[in-house]
């Protein structure tokens, strides 16, 4: 069914419908033009445009095609309709008749596309985020069971100063921080909602846009209507967000190749990840890690494809804009296999622990530490860095590591060099030495895996059921807080004082419903304390109060807090999040702030834990 058809006097040609038809393509969007049309029949009911008999109508032939497209999500490829608005609405008339015919009252395919696009992005960079944080949380296996493996590391591919695999990994860890992190701020801009842009111009139909978008779950109605029905920012956004993360992906893939070929060896695939030749059965390929390299391009080039089809189109919408949604949807598929995959992958990999060892002290590795000795002897540090030079050809000529050369061939080159040369030659020695703030010593690997950890908490509990309160969740939160105050758990506090504070807030929900919150409260000297975690009966036993405490350090944490503290009668519940004890002697500003106005001030029987972030 054509939705422009009565302007012409023919029917489109054969070969022009199927070069113009967006059905094949498009038919993913199905459950999200379904949600927008129910939200706009429901808009306008409100605008008075629609019966309330009529909008229950639209409403139960809507649920029943969401339903349908649910179970069968290929069940639009079946008709032979222009794009997907046009089999939603063919499917509605069939089931309603004429009442169909009014939905479509006030609106453009324009402002449509653009809200079912957005919401479709909505929902695929959510599941992106939850990916990546299972490639993260397979890394972070990996880098606490290789907290003191020792590794050949490289630059320009050389063999340079040993590190643990630990170490290695977690710089994967830090480069997916930043893709979730990327995920996110594309999240930010993409929530507006385009619909009731109409065409270009806006709609005539007295609609509440900013209601409209809350119904569906964007944070605010888009303020021109020309930019509206344009914009794909948010399609390049997350192909950036696409682009980058697959780079590191690649990044990744092709350092595991290396560590896992016969001139490394540091690294073995177990055969669940790996392939074999059909000429030379002695070959164990790596594949999977060959194909996330490969299709990194693929992705690139999706990103660089829909730049070139916007960098010169007019306002507002253009039929050039079609050409958004095969690479978007192709690049984004792409990642979230890739992502996938490297998931699964990572368990399947094992340091050959005794291999890699002897690998790490080849090719000359101590050499910065024989010049940082030289350096202890009071030699400045470019003389020493020639002289090491000098010892290295040495024993590059005798054919010994550094470590084996006689004293008496050091000395022939440097008389400060002494007996206490060898200790500090040592493989171990120099690696135990780099404990500064992301060094590869064993003790700051430690304290980084911790802090990733952390944040892994944090950004788990931020995908699914926390966010940052709003002003909107004043009144859930003063319920929470009463109700807890009233069972002797909360101080009461104050709707005034609750408004003021409703950044430092935190909720849980659970269905859209608010049923938990937490705030972190700043002291004057940088001091943190968690505190009003509460939830409703009906949510305990989620998970849900972790999740809170995981984010409101996570948020500390930005904010460049380094220790939080707790007052509680569940001190068991905080020390299962690596809260530990404290003195409430330590924490003067709680019992200046608080402690006086509390009912059990000379009868306290809270316990304080700290955390160190």
């Amino acid at each position: 069914m054509s939705l422009w058809g009565g302007r012409f006097s023919e029917p489109s040609a054969a070969e022009f419908k199927q070069f113009n038809d967006s059905l094949s393509f498009d038919y993913v969007l199905a459950a999200f033009d379904i949600q927008a049309s129910k939200a706009w029949a429901q808009a306008l009911l409100q605008a008075q445009l629609l019966s309330a008999e009529e909008n229950q109508q639209l409403q139960t032939a809507l649920g029943e095609l969401a339903a349908a497209v649910a179970k069968n999500p290929q069940l639009p490829l079946q008709t032979q309709e222009e794009d997907i608005h046009s089999w939603v609405e063919a499917q509605l008339i069939e089931k309603i008749g004429a009442t169909a015919k009014k939905l479509h009252t006030g609106r453009s395919r324009n402002d449509l596309v653009a809200t079912d696009l957005r919401l479709f992005c909505k929902t695929f960079a959510q599941q992106l985020v939850s990916t990546n944080l299972a490639v993260v949380q397979a890394l972070l296996q990996f880098a606490e069971q290789h907290q003191q493996t020792l590794l050949p590391g490289y630059t320009h591919l050389q063999r340079a100063q040993p590190i643990v695999a630990g170490h290695w990994a977690l710089a994967y860890v830090n480069m997916l921080q930043r893709d979730v992190s990327r995920l996110r701020e594309a999240l930010k801009r993409l929530d507006v909602s385009p619909l009731g842009s109409g065409a270009l111009a806006g709609t005539t139909a007295s609609i509440d846009r900013q209601a409209l978008a809350h119904e569906l779950g964007f944070r605010a109605a888009a303020e021109n209507s020309l930019d509206a029905v344009s914009d794909r920012d948010f399609a390049l956004d997350l192909l950036n967000a696409a682009a980058n993360g697959m780079l590191h992906l690649s990044r990744l893939a092709e350092d595991v190749i290396f560590y896992c070929s016969g001139e490394s060896g540091c690294f073995s695939m177990s055969d669940k990840i790996s392939s074999g030749s059909s000429l030379m059965p002695q070959k164990k390929n790596p594949d999977l890690f060959e194909l996330l390299r490969g299709k990194t391009g693929r992705v690139l080039g999706h990103q660089h494809a829909l730049q070139t089809t916007l960098k010169g189109l007019p306002l507002a919408y253009n039929k050039d804009m079609q050409e958004d949604k095969v690479g978007l949807f192709d690049a984004l598929h792409t990642y979230q296999q890739c992502l996938a995959m490297t998931a699964f992958a990572i368990p399947e990999l094992t340091v050959n622990v005794a291999h890699a060892e002897k690998q790490a002290a080849m090719g000359y590795s101590n050499a910065t530490e024989l010049a940082d000795y030289l350096v202890s002897k009071g030699i400045p540090f470019r003389d020493a860095h020639h002289i090491t030079g000098e010892l290295v050809v040495k024993a590059q000529q005798l054919g010994l590591p550094l470590e084996q050369l006689p004293l008496a061939e050091f000395q022939a080159v440097n008389q400060l060099i002494a007996d206490d040369v060898y200790p500090v030659l040592e493989l171990r020695y120099g690696l135990n030495k780099r404990t500064a703030l992301g060094g590869t010593a064993p003790a700051a690997v430690k304290i980084a895996l911790k802090h990733a950890q952390d944040w892994l908490h944090a950004a788990e509990a931020a995908s699914k059921h926390v966010r940052q309160a709003r002003l909107s969740d004043v009144d859930k939160i003063c319920e929470l807080i009463a109700y807890w105050a009233e069972q002797g758990e909360n101080l009461p506090r104050n709707k005034a004082d609750i408004m003021q504070a409703i950044h430092g807030f935190a909720v849980a929900e659970i269905d859209d419903e608010v049923v938990g919150c937490a705030a972190l409260y700043v002291y004057s000297t940088g001091l943190a304390e968690i505190r009003s975690l509460g939830l409703f009966p009906k949510a305990q036993g989620k998970g849900l109060g972790a999740e809170l405490v995981a984010w409101l350090l996570w948020k500390a944490r930005e904010l460049g807090i380094t220790r939080t503290i707790v007052l509680t009668r569940v001190p068991e519940f905080f020390g299962r999040l690596n809260f530990r004890l404290t003195v409430k002697e330590k924490l003067p500003e709680k019992v200046m702030k608080d402690c006086e106005i509390c009912p059990k001030k000379h009868n306290c029987d809270e316990i304080a834990l700290e955390y160190f972030l």
